[in-house]
């Protein structure tokens, strides 16, 4: 059972920067593959980027890439998104996640689309972009 808490969310204006942090406490040592996902009101939640373990595999949905960097620092237990040249869409509730179980890099990469897939939740930062 692992807790995940984000925080780094705040407001800022278009072609801004944030830096998003997701500590875990308990045992992460399972959780190979973590991502960042985002809901926008009235939207869908979804897969922003992922990671397979501390780096190997890096996927990032297509509206954030090159503007979006995730990483991992898994002696700190802390995953990060560091976001540059945000745009207005990119507001929204940033959730971090990760899975309960070693899964293979390949289905990690798969699960930038596939939410169910993880099993541990934070409570999500807010992140607004003003035009």
């Amino acid at each position: 059972q692992i807790k995940l808490v984000e925080s780094g969310g705040g407001s800022v204006h278009s072609g801004g920067s944030l830096k998003l942090s997701c500590a875990a406490s308990g045992s992460t040592l399972a959780s190979n593959c973590m991502a960042w996902f985002r809901q926008a009101p009235g939207k869908e939640r979804e897969g922003v980027a992922d990671i397979y373990n501390s780096g190997m595999f890096l996927v990032y949905d297509d509206s954030v890439k090159g503007r979006f960097t995730i990483s991992r620092d898994i002696a700190k237990k802390t995953m990060y998104l560091e976001m540059t040249s945000l745009k207005p869409e990119d507001s929204g509730l940033y959730y971090c996640a990760a899975v309960d179980r070693p899964i293979s890099g390949g289905d990690c990469k798969r699960n930038i689309k596939n939410e169910g897939a993880f099993r541990y939740w934070g409570q999500g930062t807010q992140v607004t972009v003003f035009s």
